[in-house]
Order: C-alpha cells, then structure tokens, then sequence
C-alpha cells in the first residue's frame, strides 16, 4: 500500500482564525504563533483540542468515497511534558470522546520529537481528532494526518479558475496566498497545478501578477459564466490537459489548505466517484465560524436553497451534523455545487457540454443539476464569502434570477417540476404590494426576453447589455445623507429622522386582522378592485423577499433601507403605474399561454449549439 500525507495540522493568522479559533484549536489557553522561527506555541498548561472543523479528519466519507485503508497522526512537538490522546465523533457526539488505549506520552525536550500515532477507526465513527494536555509550553510544526491508500493513486492535474470584476483587493491577496503557498510549496500539488484568473473588468496588472502557474487573462465582461467557462475551455486545451477543474468566487477569503486538501482528495477517489464534483461550504465572511451552506438544490417553489440548515462550525455537534446529512429524493434530484468552491472533472464538462450563457445567477445551479453527478463535501473544504443578505441587488435578483431559471429548465430540463411561473407571479406581487414598481417591472423585462426565445440570448454581448439596462432601470438608492435631504422636503415624511432609526424599527412589522389580511390579499395594498391612496409612511428593509404586512398596510409612502451598505430610498404609491403593471403582466402572460410549447422546442434545441466549444469560443472572442 502507498502512504501519502492528506491533510496538514492547520493553524493560521488572518482575521477568521483570530476571531473564531475554535474553528483550528479549542483550548484554555492561547495558541501563539512565532513568526520568526515558523512554529506555533501552545502557551502553558493546559488542554488543546484539535478535534475541530479544520482539524479532525473526516473517516467516514473517506472510507465512503477513497482507498484510504489506514490513518496516522504525525505530530513534531517539543518542550514541557504533554500527552495526545485520540478522540471521535459518532452520529450522536456533541463533544469528543477519547478513544480508548490510543494515546502517547511524551516526557519534557528541548529538541523535536515525532509521534507517529496510528489511529484506531471503527464502523461508528464520523470523524476523528486529537487532544494535546500539557504541563507546560509546548510548540508544533510540521503535523498531518497520513493516510495507507490501497491501489495507485490518480493522476491529476488540477486547475483553479476565478472570474473577477473590479474585486482587487480580494483576487490579489488570493493570488499572493496561492502563490506562496502552493505554487511555491513543496507538496505535490505544486507540479500539478495551474491558476487562471479571468480579468472580465481588466483592471488587473496581468504582467505583474501573472508568474509560474499563475496566469491573468484580460477578459471581456461576460459575466461569471462566461469567465468560467473560459476557464473551462482553458484548463481543456492545456498541456498537460487539466483532469479537474476548480471554480472560485472572487470575492472569497481562502485558506489555501482547502485547496490541497482538494487535490489530496481527488487523488484517491475510489474508480465510481472520480465523476463526482467536490463542493465546498460557503462560511460567512462576516461570522465566520458560521456555514451559510456547502450543497444547493432548486425548491418546489422555484427558488435556490441550502441543503443543510444553518451551521455553527466551532460547535462539535454541528461538525457531525455537516458530515452525516443525507439528502432528501427532491433534493438529490435537483441539487448542485455553487461555483464559489465547485471542483468539477474534465470528463464531465466534455460529456455534458459547457454552461448557458446568462452572465451571472443561475449558471452554477444549472449545471450541477444538468451533469447529474454525485457530489463530495466535507469539512475543511470552504471559502469565506460574502453573505448575499448583506448585497442584495435587484437587477440580480428580479431580472437575471427570473430569466435565468426559466432559460435553464426550458432549454437544459433544470428542475422540471420546480414552478417558476409561480415564483415570478409572487415576486411581482410583492414587489407591488411593496410600492416597488420599478423592480417589478425588471420581473418583467426579465419575463418578457424570456419569451423571445434562444436567438435573444445567444447574441455575443447581449447578456451583458441587458444586465446593464437591469442595474440602470433597477430601483436606486442614496446615501443617507441624500436620503435624509429628500423626506425634509417632503411633507409626508415630516418628523422622519434618519437619526431615529435602528435595526429593530426597520425590521419591525405589525399584526393583523383576519378581515385586514384578506383585504390585503384581494387588493394589493388597496390598489386593486379597493383603491385607496393611503396616508403616512412607514420604514422597511430593502430585500426583495421580505414582506412587512403589516407595517406597510394602508401606507401612502415607503422608506426603503438598506442599513448594512447606509442606503435607501423613498417610494410613493401609485395606483395607476400599479394597473399598467397589471395590464402588462396579463399581456405577457397571455403571449406566454400561446407560445410556451413553441419556446420550449426552441430553447431545447438550442442547447447543443449553445452549451458547444465552438460557439463559446465565438462568443468569447478566443479565435
């Protein structure tokens, strides 16, 4: 049997390790990096836990998935007396449980000492860790968990693609961490692996930044999915060609160890799961010991969700969670990787075509959900991105998600039975309900370049240019200070303070009847069948899919914010642009009745063209 090293003991100094250690190492007492001779002191007595989300090591997906036969903790520890004692996590463990008889002690040194510990692994366990008690300082390096693979290992050339628009600061400092870490690193990924960073704002110094396997292509702003696709067709033509192809947000904080881990993993991936794709977790970027999710699926209702619910990655009974959900029949029929971490192999992108051309929203769930592979998380795998609450966009959401899912399913069969229609429906009610007219109407622009069928979105630049219009035509937002000019002249804003404001007033709503309900549900907010013009204002937040009832109910004018970015805006109620939206809906609706099988055998039969090399590569200008 081969033995290679899987994963390195991690600790590390940026913001998340710092302000959610527990994530690397639980403990009583301070974990100390010194810098200057590259170790880490764990400082005086005390207990130090590494059964964490970094940390432990995920047994029971990797007998699941690999040819890992054994595992061994290799540890290089030296200074006050200390003891390492195995520890586990079965489906039911909210803290770690030592293993029985696996532990080694080791006397006070001044010099290095190894501890090569093999680790006793049964049919129960969901992961596996260690604990260091000790009677004084004791420093670490070099330390990792080797794993005995039965077989030879795959041969992989792995590539990591990110797409970028105006995002320097976070694809720089990527850069730097891959680089030195990576590309620079002794490990064997070092001679198997290649960057490729598509400049869609080309704002980036491509000849500063570009370096051995590093390489920065000043890209046309086709959007996420065609910089990723680029990547694709990339990391196909290179020499020697890529077996595996990682798709990274740019906006994304990375531990480069995700990444090693990565390429460890597809390594000794058993014959039946080399197909599957690797999808790793978004944490948040602002909580970060917090998952927002690691798996996606498409819901009944037409919406993109999480699998998982929500976890809290320091908590032990969480990490076990994460490694044991099973997902439900829909899910399993509908689910993909997001492409802020999605590792995919070559073979499936030759076998079921490249993505859709619709710029951003929808390309990554798509995919995954068209290529029907089985998928891989596991702890350790993540980016730290930030959370889409906090960047909430209504040309994202009203128009490009609306067009977007109604392209895929009618032209790849994405989720046929989730209902987009009564998505759309929805969110154009609650977007009139909410006075906000001009986003409605992005649903519907975005309803209506659906209905004009496959020739409409294949155009090179259209995609683009009708994102473009989206963020002109969308709602805009001021500053507060803009904002707070505006209601001081406006008489039925008087006494409204932006000062007077807080997070429990904005996202505050009121009860009501059961008759007010009822009226409110037959009349939009009083602008249909009753019309009534309303009086005062009241205070909402920006999201489009949150629904004050209450606070809304009877109201002339809105004051919209969006407290995390200091922005907001004022709507007024208007009956009349409320019924041309309403005739206007009725129209395309009418239209879609018609012409809906019609479309379907279009967008269908446009799919080989439109998902092909030839015309992406038309489409991005390579030729």
């Amino acid at each position: 049997m081969i033995s290679m090293k899987f994963a390195n003991i991690l600790l590390e100094t940026n913001p998340r390790s710092v302000a959610y250690p527990a994530l690397y190492c639980r403990s009583d007492h301070p974990v100390i990096f010194n810098e200057a001779q590259g170790e880490w002191e764990m400082y005086g007595a005390g207990t130090f836990d590494f059964s964490t989300y970094f940390n432990s090591l995920s047994v029971r997906k990797l007998k699941q998935f690999t040819k890992a036969k054994s595992f061994t903790l290799h540890l290089e520890l030296k200074g006050a007396a200390c003891e390492v004692q195995q520890t586990m996590g079965d489906a039911f463990a909210h803290d770690p449980i030592e293993v029985e008889g696996v532990h080694r002690g080791l006397s006070a040194s001044r010099q290095w000492q190894s501890v090569d510990m093999p680790l006793t692994i049964t049919d129960d366990m969901v992961i596996v860790g260690f604990i260091i008690r000790t009677e004084g300082s004791v420093d670490i390096r070099n330390s990792y968990y080797e794993l005995e693979i039965d077989g030879d290992l795959n041969d992989v050339e792995l590539v990591l693609s990110t797409t970028t628009f105006k995002k320097e600061a976070f694809i720089e400092r990527n850069i730097g961490l891959v680089k030195e870490q990576i590309v620079e690193s002794a490990d064997p990924i070092a001679k198997h692996f290649h960057m490729y960073v598509m400049d869609n704002g080309r704002t980036l110094d491509a000849e500063k930044l570009t370096s051995d396997r590093i390489t920065v292509i000043p890209n046309d702003n086709v959007g996420g999915a065609g910089g990723f696709t680029r990547g694709m067709i990339t990391a196909m033509e290179q020499d020697p060609k890529a077996t595996n192809i990682l798709l990274m947000d740019d906006d994304v904080a990375v531990s480069p160890e995700s990444i090693k881990r990565t390429y460890n993993l597809l390594r000794i991936l058993k014959e039946e799961h080399r197909e599957d794709m690797v999808s790793g977790a978004m944490l948040n970027y602002e909580v970060g010991e917090d998952q927002w999710e690691d798996i996606g699926n498409m819901t009944p209702q037409g919406t993109f969700a999480g699998c998982k619910p929500g976890m809290r990655l320091t908590l032990f009974e969480d990490l076990i969670y994460n490694e044991m959900f099973t997902p439900t029949k829909w899910q399993r029929n509908n689910m993909y990787a997001a492409w802020w971490y999605c590792c995919i192999p070559i073979s499936v992108i030759e076998k079921n075509g490249l993505p859709l051309p619709v710029f951003v929203r929808c390309d990554d769930a798509e995919y995954g959900i068209r290529c029907k592979t089985g998928f891989i998380t596991m702890n350790s795998l993540c980016v730290w991105h930030m959370s889409f609450f906090e960047r909430y966009n209504a040309a994202v959401e009203r128009y490009q998600t609306t067009r977007n899912t109604m392209i895929a399913q009618a032209t790849c069969g994405m989720a046929p039975d989730a209902d987009f229609m009564k998505e759309l429906h929805n969110n154009i009610r609650l977007e009139l309900k909410k006075f906000g007219y001009a986003n409605a109407e992005l649903c519907l622009d975005a309803f209506e370049d659906f209905l004009k069928g496959p020739e409409f979105i294949k155009k090179p630049g259209q995609s683009e240019k009708s994102f473009m219009a989206a963020n002109r035509n969308k709602e805009q937002l001021v500053d507060f200070e803009t904002l707070q000019s505006r209601a001081d002249q406006d008489p039925e804003l008087a006494g409204f303070s932006i000062k007077n404001v807080d997070r429990q007033l904005i996202d505050g709503d009121k009860s009501r009847s059961l008759a007010e309900r009822l009226e409110d549900l037959i009349t939009d907010n009083n602008q249909r069948y009753i019309k009534k013009d309303g009086a005062g204002y009241a205070v909402i937040p920006l999201q489009g899919w949150l629904y004050p009832a209450g606070a809304i109910r009877g109201k002339h004018k809105l004051v919209v914010l969006d407290w995390y970015n200091r922005k907001g805006t004022i709507r007024t109620k208007d009956v009349q642009r409320y019924q041309k939206l309403k005739k206007r809906y009725m129209r395309d609706l009418k239209y879609y009745k018609a012409n809906i099988n019609r479309l379907r055998k279009e967008y269908a039969a446009a799919r080989a063209e439109l998902t092909s090399v030839e015309y992406w590569k038309n489409y991005l200008k390579m030729d």
